[in-house]
């Protein structure tokens, strides 16, 4: 069974003045002094409706402005039947499709019995079929009876139309009695895991020459094991390329000669013409200088464009974050040539306060909100994070604790090095009422509700905030459990209070 409740903007079935719509443009009713204004709401649906006095045998428009709760925007489609019963008479009842304007519906009924009758809206719409049961009207026996029970409207109310509220993101929900998390506050850096991050740094002095696939970049995906580039030795002073390639053509010549020189003593050992010892030694010298040929081609084509030098590896799989320097560039002995970064799963570092550390005991969690983002991230042991460690020693300088957990980053969010301003939870629960963070405004310094007395009614109110617990916030003072309080779109009924003349423009029927 869906939840009803309503709200009337004075009282039960109040009769308003039609100055409460002071700014409104309503067509061709100029003529009635007075009307009643009634909110009601199922599970689905949010009703406001607006009639004049019911008088018998009198054609009565309900201008009835019916919101989606999904998401706080027109009913777009469909059809209203308002519907009087009760009291001993026939049922009576009319109908409307949608006006022009999505969202309004405009349908005519002219009671033909005074007394006590049950009011109800029954919408059929795509998919929605829901009925309101707004409670009994009087409808009276003539116009004098009407104008002499018609009461005058209350003033204070701060005036926001249906229609400016469809035009821009608005939700009202009613304020919930909830377990809130007591939390403090700390300052806090994202970074890798100790197990997740790898600098690679220069084994010696040298240049870096790129690996065939060139150097990576930053925000490159790298696997463990992965050549990253060569560190090439640095040439000695005095020394350049030129001087290698000529040691390369005297290793050569030395080579060809020793190549030459046991071929000749082969011979002559053939014609037992040299002892056998002078072959060997020679064997030896050509096999001494090939080696030293093959050292001296790979020194050149290490700097001739070759794969020579020392691979440099990443030890694990993650994401290139940082690259010191250029294929070309020099290094001396332990600087950091590339740092990598497991980014799949982050720690957050808290440093808890010395003067709060009597609030904590066991960390159950962490919050902190993005700029620009409307919603917290919640980090909660045992569930999306885990503790890492609770530090037992406070830093000397800083006179802070660190606190780590550790969760998943999902969607790549955050990035490593951001510092946040956070809140830690503290493991204790409190009870009380509870509303979304974003309801809350500062105005000139003080905290402020926007309380929905009715559809178009808004009451400022200055409340006491307590603990928050993501994005949820504990109300100490000044809000009851199931008032509806607006969580998005406060700012706009703020301005609305401000520039009263103007909060009323655009509702026209």
């Amino acid at each position: 069974m869906q939840t009803e409740r309503l709200i009337p903007l004075a009282s039960a079935l109040a009769i308003l003045l039609a100055a409460c719509t002071q700014g409104h443009d309503h067509e061709e009713r100029t003529d009635e002094p007075v009307s009643f204004a009634l909110t009601h709401y199922t599970g689905a649906t949010e009703l406001f409706v607006e009639f004049p006095p019911l008088v018998r045998g009198t054609d009565a428009e309900f201008v009835a402005h019916l919101t989606r709760l999904a998401d706080f925007k027109p009913v777009a489609d469909g059809t209203l039947v308002v519907t009087l019963r009760g009291g001993g008479q026939p049922e009576e009842s009319g109908e409307s499709a949608v006006s022009a304007m999505p969202g309004i519906f405009r349908p005519l009924l002219a009671p033909q019995h005074a007394g006590k009758r049950r009011l109800s809206f029954a919408l059929t719409a795509p998919g929605l079929e829901v009925t309101h049961e707004v409670g009994e009207v009087q409808v009276f026996a003539d116009a004098k009876a009407a104008a002499a029970a018609a009461t005058p409207a209350e003033e204070s109310a701060i005036r926001y139309t249906k229609e400016q509220q469809w035009r821009v993101e608005f939700a009202a929900l009613p304020a919930a009695e909830q377990g809130v998390r007591e939390s403090v506050a700390v300052t806090a850096l994202i970074r890798p895991r100790a197990a997740g991050e790898a600098r690679i740094s220069a084994p010696g002095p040298g240049l870096l020459r790129a690996a065939p696939a060139g150097l990576p970049q930053i925000g490159s995906r790298v696997a463990a094991g992965q050549v990253l580039g060569y560190l090439l030795p640095r040439l000695g002073t005095g020394t350049d390329i030129a001087a290698l390639e000529l040691a390369v053509a005297k290793t050569r010549l030395d080579a060809d000669l020793a190549a030459q020189e046991l071929a000749r003593l082969e011979k002559l050992l053939q014609l037992e013409a040299v002892a056998e010892k002078r072959v060997q030694e020679a064997r030896f010298r050509e096999r001494s200088a090939k080696a030293e040929l093959v050292a001296a081609e790979r020194r050149v084509a290490a700097y001739q464009g070759g794969t020579g030098g020392v691979a440099l590896r990443s030890p694990i799989g993650g994401t290139v974050v940082a690259v010191a320097g250029q294929a070309g560039a020099s290094f001396e002995e332990g600087q950091s040539i590339f740092h990598v970064a497991d980014l799949s799963r982050l720690w957050l570092e808290a440093q808890v306060a010395e003067s709060d550390l009597g609030r904590v005991g066991t960390p159950a969690g962490a919050f902190f909100r993005l700029d620009g983002e409307d919603k917290a991230i919640v980090l909660e042991a045992g569930k999306n994070a885990r503790l890492i460690a609770f530090g037992g020693l406070v830093n000397p300088e800083t006179r802070t604790v660190p606190a780590i957990f550790e969760f998943a980053n999902t969607g790549a969010r955050l990035k490593a090095g951001m510092q946040l301003r956070a809140n830690l939870f503290t493991g204790r629960v409190v009870q009380g009422v509870a509303v979304s963070a974003s309801a809350l405004v500062d105005d000139a310094g003080q905290p402020v509700l926007f309380v929905q007395k009715g559809g178009e009614s808004f009451e400022r109110r200055l409340v006491t905030p307590g603990a928050r617990d993501g994005d949820w916030i504990a109300i100490l003072t000044g809000l009851a459990v199931g008032e509806r309080v607006v969580t998005r779109g406060a700012w706009q009924v703020r301005l609305a209070a401000s520039v009263p003349a103007q909060a009323g423009h655009g509702h026209a029927h």
